[in-house]
């Protein structure tokens, strides 16, 4: 099926194509990245916003009708993280924060530290072995 959305090519675009409400919330999501993982490259990946360590992706957000989502979060990070994120809607890699209520900023900022430690330690792993 053919489809006429166009993809964003900056997170400034997609980030504009919304409500400001929701632009706020995106922006917020955006800023809490950037101060949890310093140095992490922002990009567009599969048309939504992502931030990228040694040129690889890991983490994604994107708004939807009535929530952000944040993504991937692996089962060892929901895990973890369980009391948290209790009230949060999570399914196998995504965690849903309503649009009606504000970002826990603070949850977003250990899960984006969370999961960059992952990606980081994987990395190590993959470079240990060649």
């Amino acid at each position: 099926m053919a489809t006429n959305r166009v993809v964003p090519q900056t997170i400034d675009e997609y980030i504009s194509a919304f409500s400001p409400e929701v632009r706020a919330i995106l922006q917020e999501v955006r800023q809490v990245v950037r101060s949890a993982a310093p140095g992490a490259q922002e990009a567009i990946s599969y048309g939504i916003p992502a931030f990228k360590i040694d040129g690889r992706a890991f983490v994604y957000y994107a708004a939807w009708k009535r929530h952000a989502s944040l993504y991937p979060m692996t089962g060892a990070i929901r895990r973890a993280y369980a009391d948290e994120l209790k009230g949060y809607k999570t399914s196998k890699g995504t965690i849903q924060f309503s649009l009606s209520e504000p970002i826990p900023a603070g949850l977003v900022r250990r899960l984006v530290k969370a999961r960059a430690a992952e990606v980081r330690a994987a990395t190590k792993v993959r470079a240990a072995r060649q």
